[in-house]
């Protein structure tokens, strides 16, 4: 009688039973890598006193320039869906990492910039990230690493192009 092999995911959640599929199998797999990835990076972000979350916010308006960027463009950049973004960019202010200003006309648009101490923070983070990066991904030469891009890419726009649009019951 042939036993299905036992994967490492199945070992480090010590789960017993086989996956019900390969599809569950992956995505358990995926979940459980993208924890510890954000875990490594969570333990680089420390000494700095900021959440991968906030990192990825401080990173996104530095990004946006001198010209800055609306609150809700951020939002919908972040890495992470689903992110509180006005306590996130309240605790970078409170910090002095961004400032927040209306936008003239529109009163209504916050727009969000890096302040100097924030950019030179981020320049400090940056090389401590960059070889997180290279480390999360040193077990792959680039053609794998190229493979995991576009595997994933078609993933996320498979997901996206099931999903229903917010706010709307998904049919059955």
């Amino acid at each position: 009688m042939h036993r299905p092999r036992r994967s490492s995911v199945q070992q480090e959640i010590r789960q017993t039973r086989p996956f019900r599929s390969g599809r569950q199998e992956a995505t358990v797999g995926l979940l459980r890598t993208a924890s510890v990835v954000q875990r490594t990076f969570a333990r680089v972000l420390e000494p700095w006193e900021l959440s991968f979350a906030q990192y990825n916010a401080l990173r996104i308006v530095r990004g946006a320039g001198s010209g800055g960027i609306a609150t809700l463009a951020v939002r919908e950049r972040m890495i992470e869906e689903g992110t509180t973004i006005t306590r996130l960019l309240d605790k970078l202010e409170a910090r002095g990492l961004i400032r927040r200003e209306r936008d003239f006309p529109d009163r209504r648009q916050v727009i969000c910039v890096a302040t100097p101490a924030g950019k030179r923070l981020l320049d400090q983070i940056d090389p401590a990230i960059d070889a997180a990066d290279e480390e999360a991904m040193a077990e792959l030469a680039e053609p794998e690493i190229e493979r995991l891009i576009a595997l994933l890419d078609t993933v996320r726009a498979g997901i996206a192009q099931r999903a229903a649009p917010r706010g709307t019951a998904r049919a059955t």
